[in-house]
């Protein structure tokens, strides 16, 4: 009778270990549902989830910061050809992105939202090096400007005239954001107009039908594809709104880029995700042929063999050059043509951070340099010393943001709730399939 006991006893412990193993292997897969499908949920822009608050207008701000190139030499350059010698000044730091997106309208028909998107920017002192009202000797953007853009007599007959050079003298605030020009009769800045546009109208995937496809850009100004590069590839729109994934629209429409994974690292506490931009991205066609079509100078490019920078003369009108900071992934000849520069992977690349279950950014930079291009002329006296065109930096800035708590942290509680709540009640009804396990 007792070994019958022990016998029925050992059947019975098999049996209920068998049923919560059983019940376990179920039960995991079904918690992984809940999360997943909650993650889902929260992360569709509509009303009512954790990303709509936080997509019409974001809870932490974003903040811009400048870093201008003094030119040390300025009459030495004109008067000798000299190289020019830089000196970094900054940051000068502007909060940005603090403005609610505008006419925000529901396309349930093919589930995107467009939107207008309203520029600010306001100065903030306490994260400045000084005053907006700072002086730095920077290229004149018109005689740079003028230079691609006029007959070289005429450009050379508005220069004595104006009694202006290849450099000139202006605040930090002329430079960002506009100053009367004498030669040009109008407003120049490098960012200007700014404050009191918009950018847009934009119209973004909600991710209602297909999560993989939140935020993904549909359209801009009504358009799939923009108009600066007369190719197909290279004019695609493959961006996201926001920076909370991983493909973006880089350099403001310009191009889309895409950025690959780095590591994994800990951010105060929460596992991430690092992704940043590949050097491939402003390689030389030689090296990355998908970039020949953004090559549109044979001459500036040295017949497509530049690496490091993108020419968007054909959208600005103005010789303008876009690259990573101090010419990070650059041809060495863009360093050496001037003095004073050093790029650095650390300081100067551009990168995500991103929490893996909610596929938010936590964390971001978004880095790049506006150079302009000037060369050497017969007529224009105040290039005839200049032996080689150079593409001179004017400004890197870093967009940078924090994600606050109140938006990331909010679905990381949620999820984490539910893992507990599951756990939980698992724990209550088959205490033995806990005992390995720590609740959250």
């Amino acid at each position: 009778m007792g070994c019958c006991n022990k016998l029925c006893g050992l059947k019975a412990g098999i049996g209920a270990g068998i049923a919560v193993a059983i019940l376990g292997i179920i039960l995991i897969p079904v918690g992984n549902n809940i999360i997943r499908e909650t993650v889902t949920k929260e992360s569709v822009i509509e009303p009512g989830t954790t990303a709509w608050d936080n997509w019409v207008s974001a809870d932490t701000p974003v903040y811009r910061q400048f870093w201008l190139f003094d030119v040390q030499n300025p009459q030495d350059v004109v008067e000798n050809g000299s190289k020019p010698k830089l000196v970094e000044k900054g940051p000068y730091t502007y909060k940005t992105r603090y403005l609610p997106k505008e006419n925000i309208t529901a396309n349930p028909e093919n589930h995107t939202i467009s939107f207008l998107l309203p520029a600010g920017a306001i100065f903030e002192p306490s994260l400045s090096v000084g005053s907006e009202e700072d002086s730095v000797t920077s290229l004149n953007l018109a005689v740079a400007g003028g230079y691609k853009l006029f007959p070289p007599w005429v450009l050379e007959a508005a220069i004595k005239l104006n009694n202006v050079s290849l450099f000139q003298r202006r605040t930090v605030r002329e430079i960002l954001w506009g100053y009367k020009d004498p030669i040009l009769k109008g407003t120049l800045g490098l960012f200007f107009p700014y404050n009191g546009t918009y950018d847009g109208p934009y119209s973004v995937f909600t991710g209602k039908n297909d999560i993989s496809k939140v935020s993904i850009i549909d359209s801009w100004q009504g358009e799939k594809k923009v108009s600066f590069w007369n190719n197909t590839y290279c004019d695609m729109i493959n961006g996201t709104g926001t920076p909370c994934l991983i493909k973006a629209l880089f350099f403001n429409v310009f191009r889309s880029v895409s950025a690959e994974y780095e590591r994994s690292l800990n951010l105060k506490g929460i596992e991430v995700y690092r992704f940043k931009l590949p050097p491939l991205t402003l390689a030389s066609p030689a090296v990355n042929p998908d970039n020949q079509c953004f090559c549109t100078d044979s001459v500036v490019s040295k017949n497509c063999t530049l690496a490091g920078v993108l020419d968007i003369s054909s959208s600005r009108g103005q010789p303008v050059y876009i690259s990573l900071p101090h010419f990070l992934h650059g041809s060495p000849y863009l360093v050496e043509d001037v003095e004073g520069l050093g790029p650095s992977e650390e300081h100067h690349v551009t990168f995500l951070d991103v929490e893996p279950t909610t596929g938010f950014s936590l964390r971001f930079a978004k880095r790049l340099q506006v150079n302009m291009m000037y060369g050497p002329s017969k007529i224009i006296t105040v290039l005839k010393k200049v032996k080689d065109y150079t593409v001179l930096p004017i400004v890197w800035l870093n967009e940078v943001s924090h994600l606050s708590c109140t938006y990331s942290c909010q679905a990381l509680l949620r999820i984490l709730f539910i893992n507990f709540c599951l756990l939980w009640h698992i724990s209550k009804v088959f205490p033995e399939y806990i005992t390995s396990r720590t609740l959250p």
